[in-house]
């Protein structure tokens, strides 16, 4: 899903990078996306990536896992 989504956003789907990491409490997916476009990720005041980490969060929820999802440079 948050490839779909990060893909969705971008104006180079190419570049995105989605890694997942097991921790103890569930998953952590690290978001990796070309330079020129972490502002249309981010969004103003982090709003976007807000409603990103909101999805993928309750996208997981209803698997009946716990997940995060931190945006990298």
């Amino acid at each position: 899903m948050l490839d779909y989504l990060a893909r969705s956003l971008t104006d180079h789907p190419d570049a995105v990078a989605v890694e997942a990491v097991p921790t103890r409490g569930g998953t952590r997916l690290s978001l990796q996306v070309d330079p020129g476009d972490m502002g249309r990720v981010i969004g103003r005041r982090g709003r976007v990536a807000q409603a990103i980490r909101t999805l993928v969060r309750a996208a997981g929820a209803s698997e009946g896992r716990d997940v995060s999802v931190d945006i990298v440079d």
